[in-house]
């Protein structure tokens, strides 16, 4: 597979304007040798969730490391990797990236030394604490044979090419304002997990993959118009240039809040168009 173009932003939502209230999203998304770690995540920001910015840069973080850790211990063995992914990833690999971020929130909390929560027993209320970095997140590892896909609350994954685009992940929808949460004990418990080899199953070069948090697609009036949109992105980088697109996406994100559902979106974008990038 060769190197991919990894650009994206996290811009506030219309209606976060208007009250003032902070962008709640974060994306990250990088190259590690011939394999890409994509993240992005959503914080509540509900006023029960007053740090979810902060949850959402620690889940984007999160994902991102316990990634990196997999695809360095398994360089030379790759197709190990994908059996331990394909085998263990709603479960330890779900476990894991979990627990890292409950353990980076932990100590985010301490060292700002915000409020000790204790519960009935005097024993301190770790739930409670985490109650207030709540965020959801969507994380892809695309490596040269194969994907991993992970998602933990609402967002949209898709693979995009000449074809149209094609969800990674299919989630049941949670109807109201409701969503699964790394806030959660146990929350890797409501992660969703796939494997799937690319070298049959994705299409071949140029194609893209494009991870969103919901207020992109809630910006829609139905899947077909965010499928629709997606596809025109793709086609936009393809005329213009992928840095083209980077540069406009930010004006373009915004846009789509204002006529859209108003709340934050994100979107990261690995492009891939069969030519080796440069070192």
């Amino acid at each position: 597979m060769s190197s991919a173009q990894i650009f994206g932003e996290s811009v506030q939502g219309a209606s976060h304007k208007r009250s003032g209230k902070e962008c709640q999203d974060s994306n990250r998304g990088f190259s590690l040798g011939q394999a890409s770690i994509l993240s992005v995540a959503d914080g509540h920001g509900s006023n029960s969730c007053p740090y979810s910015k902060t949850g959402s840069v620690i889940a984007v973080s999160a994902f991102c490391k316990i990634m990196r850790d997999y695809c360095k211990h398994y360089a030379n063995d790759m197709e190990t990797l994908l059996t331990f992914l394909n085998r263990e990833g709603d479960t330890k690999v779900a476990q894991e990236i979990d627990q890292e971020w409950k353990r980076r929130v932990r100590k985010v909390h301490k060292d700002n030394k915000r409020e000790q929560y204790v519960n009935d027993k005097g024993e301190k209320d770790y739930a409670a604490i985490y109650a207030l970095y709540g965020s959801t997140l969507l994380g892809l590892l695309i490596a040269p044979s194969f994907l991993f896909a992970f998602q933990l609350g609402d967002g949209d994954m898709a693979c995009i090419s000449d074809a149209g685009a094609e969800p990674i992940i299919v989630t049941e929808k949670i109807l109201g304002t409701e969503t699964h949460s790394l806030s959660k004990l146990d929350a890797w418990k409501k992660a969703i997990t796939r494997t799937k080899r690319t070298v049959s199953d994705t299409p071949e070069p140029p194609h893209a993959f494009m991870l969103t948090t919901d207020g992109f697609a809630n910006s829609y009036a139905s899947q077909e118009e965010y499928t629709k949109s997606a596809g025109e992105y793709f086609a936009l980088i393809q005329k213009h240039g992928a840095e083209a697109v980077s540069s406009n996406l930010r004006q373009w994100l915004s846009e789509t809040s204002e006529m859209g559902c108003g709340d934050d979106i994100t979107a990261l974008i690995a492009y891939f168009d069969g030519k080796e990038q440069p070192e």
